[in-house]
């Protein structure tokens, strides 16, 4: 345990790249949801890859994926719809759909829901959130988390790019199914 915590403390002390001139907005941002993303968020704190790897390594701290899914389309009567593979870090929860700038109430208890599951109930429980680089899904993701009272919120902008350029595996993640 005493390697684990000497393993985060240092890979938190070094900081990511950001684009310093974004400033973080007064509410959620919408579209476009792929852009530049602040290098701050309130109440949070921003990591980059070896930070997240370290955190991963540990096992003890969730991970929540805020990549929205991609919509079925309109497709001929009879047609086999065979939805894309979704792509995340390993042991990730999946919360699709929860990092727009406006959520309906259902699903802002599955945002709810998917946090109190990969925390455990725990608001002081570290939680590490992400999506892909420069996307502000996870951002909003990430500040209605801090919203909802979560105290050690880890928001990893560069996601699953970053991850995965570092030669770190992705597995298959089906979306997170409450009470399931």
């Amino acid at each position: 345990m005493k390697r684990a915590a000497l393993l985060v403390a240092l890979a938190l002390a070094a900081a990511p790249a950001g684009a310093a001139d974004v400033s973080e907005p007064d509410g959620y941002r919408g579209e476009p949801y792929l852009a530049e993303v602040p290098d701050t968020l309130k109440g949070a704190e921003v990591i980059g890859d070896a930070a997240a790897h370290a955190l991963w390594l540990t096992g003890v701290v969730g991970f929540v994926d805020a990549l929205p899914r991609a919509p079925k389309p309109e497709l001929p009567e009879g047609t086999i719809w065979r939805e894309a593979p979704h792509g995340s870090i390993p042991g990730a929860l999946w919360l699709p759909n929860t990092g727009y700038a406006e959520l309906a109430p259902e699903t802002l208890d599955y945002l709810r829901s998917g946090l109190e599951a990969v925390t455990q109930g725990d608001p002081e429980a570290p939680v590490v959130i992400f999506c892909k680089r420069d996307c502000w899904m996870s951002w909003n993701a990430a500040r209605r988390a801090v919203e909802f009272g979560y105290t050690r919120v880890f928001w990893y902008p560069d996601g699953v790019d970053g991850w995965s350029e570092n030669g770190w595996s992705l597995e298959t993640a089906q979306p997170f199914q409450p009470g399931g």
